[in-house]
């Protein structure tokens, strides 16, 4: 091999790493898996009284749009399309940190907290199954909730990609009652966070806590049980210096 043909080799196979470096999974488009679910894979997913997370409760923006979840699922039902994802995402983590299974009874939603537990019913067919939403999607506006490929396929619907489905929300009663914070501002300068703090407690009469999280001090107002008032507030704020404020859910105190 001539020094002109190793450096296009070189330069070839440099081209190749870059590529597949680029993107966050390791094939481009989705695929079902090699197998077929099993019935224990498809038995529905227990429903137990879990904590829902607080960080996938903030608002969030995907492809210029911006998603606000729920505060609370509670007599949650909606008619739409389902879809399905695979093997392009097994492996990988979920919007709450969870690993994808695609043989597990799993969804995406775009606001329902996460995890939650959902019945959604093929319409075209009657089947259903109990899932567990412990992931953000489908990003697009004529889809409602992606399910894992163990739960399309219990739904007869893995062959055609999407589905008429009606889903609703099933919640167990609390233990303790959900709390509501509205987070206010982060940063790293503690003397600063404070003095906002005392001016916010002066100003609106309600409790404020700071915390230390991944290097920046985080003021939060709350908590709060009455959602209306938690709004109230925080449509306040928003009109003043405090634009980026967003509500926070918890079932234990921050």
């Amino acid at each position: 091999m001539s020094k002109q043909q190793l450096h296009l080799s070189l330069s070839i196979m440099l081209l190749l790493l870059l590529s597949a470096c680029s993107s966050r999974y390791h094939i481009k488009h989705d695929k079902a898996p090699l197998r077929a679910p099993t019935e224990l894979e498809m038995q529905d997913a227990i429903v137990t009284n879990e904590a829902k997370s607080a960080s996938t409760g903030r608002p969030y923006v995907v492809m210029g749009k911006r998603y606000t979840p729920m505060s609370d699922e509670h007599g949650y039902i909606e008619q739409g399309t389902a879809s399905w994802y695979g093997r392009k995402f097994h492996g990988y983590h979920t919007s709450n940190g969870e690993v994808f299974n695609m043989f597990d009874m799993t969804a995406a939603h775009k606001t329902l907290p996460l995890p939650s537990f959902v019945k959604v019913t093929n319409l075209d067919n009657g089947k259903s199954a109990i899932v567990r939403v412990n992931d953000r999607g489908p990003f697009h506006d004529d889809r409602i909730i992606d399910l894992s490929y163990a739960a399309a396929y219990k739904l007869g619907y893995h062959l055609n990609g999407t589905a008429k489905v009606k889903v609703e929300a099933i919640t167990l009663s609390r233990k303790a009652p959900r709390l509501t914070y509205i987070q206010v501002a982060a940063g790293s300068q503690l003397d600063k966070i404070q003095t906002m703090a005392h001016a916010l407690e002066q100003k609106t009469a309600i409790t404020n806590v700071i915390t230390l999280e991944n290097g920046l001090y985080k003021l939060r107002l709350g908590p709060m049980q009455d959602d209306n008032q938690a709004q109230s507030v925080l449509n306040s704020l928003r009109k003043g210096q405090f634009s980026q404020a967003f509500l926070l859910y918890s079932e234990q105190q921050l």
